[in-house]
């Protein structure tokens, strides 16, 4: 059993310097904020049976929130 605790204590600290590198890097290094509007046309589409004429707003909505988060990567990082 003494062997379960030396486990457990190294995948915590693996865990806890995995933990300091992701949340000092920003935030489009690791997920794509537009992630929402992708699921809500995806849902959408199958809700409609797949009729992409129903759910065009959502696309709108996706393709606006990629247009606007492209711009910000393109200007890069605010400055303070």
């Amino acid at each position: 059993m003494a062997s379960d605790s030396a486990e457990t204590g190294g995948h915590d600290k693996a865990w806890e310097k995995a933990q300091r590198k992701f949340s000092r890097k920003s935030a489009s290094e690791y997920y794509d904020p537009c992630q929402d509007f992708a699921d809500r046309s995806l849902k959408c589409m199958k809700r409609n049976d797949f009729d992409r004429e129903m759910c065009l707003d959502y696309f709108q909505a996706y393709r606006d929130c990629k247009k606007n988060w492209t711009k910000q990567k393109q200007a890069g990082p605010p400055t303070n």
